[in-house]
């Protein structure tokens, strides 16, 4: 997920304060992070911070967008798509998000998820961000569910559907590991995803493990 590293060259003061946010955020929640803590974190002054956002308010919600941005090359080149069939696809989709759980939940939750959760009853803006984010990368998988459905002759069922589904099972995963204070919950999670999926197209592939 993406970090800030030291050993570069700082990217602009805008791009600073967005990947600040993105571990603040994730590791002690949207209300608790300060401007303060931004600029601190950011190495930028406050001036800086109210010259690239108006708010705090419309730093979350450029934090959602860029979260969405940053993450989408990453999703784009992972090996999941290398795949010729198109359940296998969405299977080893599955496998490289549980690859990625590791370490803290702030390390490897999801901002927009985090933002939504905090802040969907006081922050239309927000709320809105985190929906773009959610259900942009939710919407990358869709073509790959709607080709397995139609070859595997699966009905009932819509890709945007099972699609959004993938997104839900992965955001409640990241609260139980909050909850718990550990990534086994999550990937647990997914693997019972995993399964599901499997049992959807068992009439036409009940061999697959």
């Amino acid at each position: 997920m993406p970090t800030i590293d030291a050993a570069s060259k700082p990217p602009p003061v805008r791009d600073r304060l967005l990947l600040a946010a993105f571990g603040l955020i994730r590791g002690k929640g949207f209300s608790a992070t300060s401007v303060d803590d931004l600029c601190t974190a950011a190495g930028v002054t406050k001036g800086a911070f109210f010259h690239h956002f108006a708010s705090k308010e419309a730093l979350g919600v450029a934090a959602a967008a860029h979260w969405g941005a940053v993450t989408a090359p990453m999703f784009a080149a992972a090996p999941y798509h290398d795949h010729a069939d198109p359940l296998d696809r969405v299977l080893a989709y599955l496998d490289f998000r549980a690859g990625l759980i590791e370490g803290s939940p702030a390390e490897f939750s999801c901002l927009a998820g985090m933002l939504v959760q905090e802040t969907y009853a006081t922050s239309p803006a927000i709320r809105a961000a985190c929906n773009a984010a959610i259900s942009d990368h939710a919407a990358t998988l869709e073509a790959d569910i709607a080709a397995a459905l139609v070859q595997y002759g699966v009905r009932d069922v819509t890709a945007a559907s099972l699609a959004l589904h993938t997104q839900a099972v992965l955001q409640g995963a990241f609260v139980l590991a909050k909850a718990r204070c550990g990534p086994a919950v999550a990937i647990d999670s997914i693997a019972h995803l995993r399964r599901y999926v499997l049992l959807l197209f068992q009439p036409s592939r009940g061999d697959r493990q």
